[in-house]
């Protein structure tokens, strides 16, 4: 029925926008009814349709509750329901970008301090290869640069949130190279950024190393809100798909390759 997947949305959104937060129970039935101005039937429905996909949890004679929207294991291949309601949520790609800024900018002053001979060999290769390889087809080694970036941090914390996290930072990266690198000046700005996060760490300037990478990724964000702005539809590339080298449309709201 498209009015229990409309109120499943709805519900996801709530919880994404921190109405409801994960290990809060859900409002009752008559709550969210009178709430969402549905019979209690489709909120059972659309209840149903959550806890199918993780979202939440029945716990027998206490309710629904919502559950880790994050995987807590970072050596796990999912990222748990976040990863499945990206998909269908316009928001959560910028979200995602205002996370990127602030962790990739500490990870790269931390790195410019604490990068070993061993990882600074790594980041300049991971630099070489995205130098290397098609800018409209490199969101893997774009990724991996940023990622040899995290990694000579020597945070384990961070490590282990950007770690849990790596599939939709990449899906970040992937939706960048799909909107941004076809445009021949922003492809050429991303380079020169990418340029100067890797010579401030290189050259053990940790403040302009964060400085440049927070910058960087700002820019992404910006630049795709801006797109939009203009009337154009924003590329948000699936999981299973590689980024398409043509701007497209996609359906409203979906975070899908077009």
């Amino acid at each position: 029925m498209a009015i229990v997947q409309e109120i499943s949305f709805r519900l996801e959104q709530l919880i994404l926008d921190g109405g409801l937060a994960p290990g809060q129970k859900m409002p009752s039935e008559r709550q969210l009814a009178a709430k969402l101005g549905v019979s209690r039937a489709v909120i059972r429905e659309a209840l149903h349709e959550l806890q199918g996909r993780g979202v939440i949890e029945t716990r027998h004679g206490k309710g629904s509750f919502v559950t880790r929207i994050v995987s807590g294991n970072a050596n796990t291949s999912e990222e748990g329901p976040l990863l499945q309601m990206f998909a269908g949520h316009h928001r959560t790609l910028y979200d995602l970008l205002e996370v990127r800024e602030q962790l990739e900018g500490q990870a790269a002053y931390l790195a410019a301090l604490r990068a070993s001979p061993q990882d600074l060999h790594r980041i300049t290769k991971a630099f070489s290869s995205l130098d290397q390889t098609d800018p409209l087809s490199n969101a893997q080694p774009d990724h991996s640069f940023h990622q040899a970036i995290m990694e000579a941090s020597h945070n384990p914390v961070l490590v282990h949130v950007l770690n849990g996290l790596k599939k939709l930072m990449l899906l970040t990266v992937q939706a960048a190279v799909a909107n941004l690198n076809p445009r021949e000046e922003m492809r050429n700005r991303i380079t020169r950024q990418h340029r100067r996060i890797y010579q401030a760490i290189m050259a053990r300037k940790p403040d302009a190393a964060k400085r440049l990478a927070m910058s960087h990724v700002r820019f992404v964000k910006e630049s795709m809100q801006d797109i939009e702005r203009q009337g154009t539809t924003i590329i948000r590339v699936s999981m299973d798909q590689p980024p398409s080298r043509k701007p497209a449309a996609a359906a409203h709201g979906a975070f899908r390759q077009a």
